[in-house]
């Protein structure tokens, strides 16, 4: 499965979960996670997605490394598993 048929799940769960997820560009700062999850009354969420096999470049660690030192949940999500456990855990409300 392709990456992007990948953050489409994402994309499309989120939405029937009352959330959305959108898409993260930040000019200047290259190796950003995918996508911004939002749902109502919870933590904004950052998701990277990768194949099942994807690896993070240098510069995807980097970013998710000041992420997560800010306090911020980042999530590397790999394959179309991983997004339906990540789905199955925001329908819980973990």
């Amino acid at each position: 499965m392709l990456e992007r048929e990948i953050e489409k799940k994402l994309v499309d769960g989120v939405r029937k979960l009352g959330g959305r997820a959108y898409k993260f560009v930040s000019p200047g700062n290259d190796g950003v996670p995918d996508r911004i999850v939002v749902f109502p009354q919870r933590v904004p969420k950052f998701i990277e997605l990768k194949t099942e096999y994807g690896r993070l470049s240098d510069l995807q660690k980097v970013q998710i490394k000041r992420l997560r030192n800010l306090g911020q949940d980042v999530r590397v999500l790999y394959g179309l598993r991983d997004v339906e456990r990540f789905l199955e855990e925001m329908r819980h409300g973990i």
